[in-house]
């Protein structure tokens, strides 16, 4: 369960020192020249136990007479990621003090309705903390005082952070217990995502098209049929970044992210005459990043030729586990959605994925099975030192997490990671189902 965070701000008030600071890493390009950050910048970061996303945007500048494009398309997005975002940190600078934009961008937040921290940047030095601001114009609360460049007093401010995205976690849990599966439906525009969601309803629910980008938004509808509930979403189709030039399309693509983090299970639908492309893989990769289930289908397989053959089949299935590889252990199924061929097996293999991906193993069966193999099959040797693992265990996730404890486990390599991840897949069957290893020391 992830949930999503954004900084905004003024140019030049350090909001992308902050964004590098919370992930951990330089991702966003820092300079003193205001204006760096045009485009939106993601991560992910985790806190207390807490996985949740931020975005880092472009500096926000008021409209003004003289017409900027990329101002312009800055604030179109700006507002974009404020209506996506769960909780927005507003970033101010302590050197400048409180600016007119920093007033407009306060008043802009607040129609929002959502949960703001007020961020007080630059607090290099013990004494600043305690000047007199005029921060308080701004109509928050409490504040928090930080430098980004050094880390000072960001700790105060992620605590509060996550105690606000713990209450929204707790909110969610509340609305899944018992609740319906959802399944969406992801890929690049045109590949027949709302064709597949009418032949599932046999009606045309919704607007179908040669043209690609139709459907604009993720469009939710309720499946009751042959025993099975579930809620179907119809997302818009996502391209590579380089191609998103409109804010509405930056717009869909988000909506699109956004629903595959509140979902259960993906179906991702991939084009037959275009054949497995780069972008399928990074959606993919996406979909795995975010722990969700998925299941692959190979639309307008009626359009090729020699589509029965099944040495044509074979070869198209190979190709794809290897561009997925390690994650290979996925259904892919062929299918036409138009003429509503292999239909019929859809929704019941998600079920089976849905229900695996909240199976919780015993500890003492996970051993019994998973010993003798690490026993016969144990980690290389390194530097002379015999690495075991003692036993393991799965933890109490909402996704299938398991934890092996190690007498050396900073030695073991990722290739052995992934030979545990393919043993457990096949003696506990999670096909479709991302799972996560961690090593421990015991």
């Amino acid at each position: 369960m992830s949930y999503l965070v954004s900084i905004v701000g003024r140019p030049n008030v350090g909001k992308s020192t902050l964004f590098n600071r919370i992930i951990g890493k330089k991702k966003a390009i820092v300079h003193v020249k205001s204006g760096v950050t045009r485009d939106r910048i993601y991560g992910n970061s985790e806190w207390n136990g807490i996985h949740f996303s931020i975005v880092d945007t472009g500096g926000y500048n008021p409209p003004n007479n003289n017409i900027d494009i990329i101002d312009t398309e800055i604030r179109k997005q700006i507002l974009i990621a404020l209506k996506e975002s769960d909780v927005i940190l507003f970033l101010v600078d302590m050197e400048i003090g409180l600016l007119d934009v920093d007033i407009e961008i306060s008043k802009i937040l607040r129609k929002c309705k959502k949960s703001i921290l007020l961020v007080v940047n630059k607090v290099d030095n013990g004494k600043n903390i305690y000047h007199d601001t005029d921060f308080f114009r701004l109509g928050f609360n409490n504040y928090y005082c930080i430098s980004a460049i050094n880390g000072s007093g960001t700790g105060e401010m992620l605590d509060r952070l996550i105690e606000i995205l713990k209450e929204l976690v707790v909110e969610k849990k509340v609305e899944e217990i018992g609740g319906i599966p959802r399944f969406s439906v992801i890929g690049r525009p045109n590949v027949g995502k709302s064709t597949l969601i009418n032949s599932f309803l046999d009606k045309d629910r919704h607007i179908v098209t040669n043209i690609s980008g139709t459907t604009r938004d993720s469009i939710d509808v309720f499946y009751k049929k042959l025993g099975y509930k579930c809620i179907l979403f119809d997302t818009p189709g996502v391209r590579k970044k380089s191609k998103i030039s409109e804010s509405i399309e930056f717009y869909s693509t988000m909506k699109t992210v956004r629903t595959i983090k509140y979902t259960d299970i993906c179906f991702l639908m991939v084009d037959a005459v275009r054949g497995w492309e780069s972008q399928d893989r990074n959606i993919f990769r996406l979909i795995e990043k975010n722990q969700k289930g998925v299941i692959i289908l190979i639309n307008k397989w009626d359009l090729l030729h020699n589509n029965k053959n099944c040495s044509i089949k074979r070869n198209f299935e190979i190709f794809i586990k290897k561009n997925i590889a390690p994650f290979d252990n996925v259904p892919i199924l062929f299918i036409s959605a138009k003429n509503k061929d292999g239909l019929y097996n859809i929704i019941p293999i998600a079920y089976h994925i849905f229900r695996k991906r909240k199976k919780k193993l015993k500890t003492n069966l996970l051993n019994r099975v998973m010993f003798p193999i690490l026993k016969k099959n144990p980690p290389p040797s390194i530097n002379k030192k015999l690495i075991t693992i003692k036993y393991c265990t799965q933890l109490p996730t909402y996704t299938p997490k398991f934890i092996f404890f190690s007498n050396y486990p900073q030695y073991i390599k990722e290739s052995y990671k992934r030979f545990i991840e393919n043993k457990i897949r096949y003696h506990f069957d999670f096909i479709g189902v991302p799972i996560q290893i961690f090593f421990r020391k015991k």
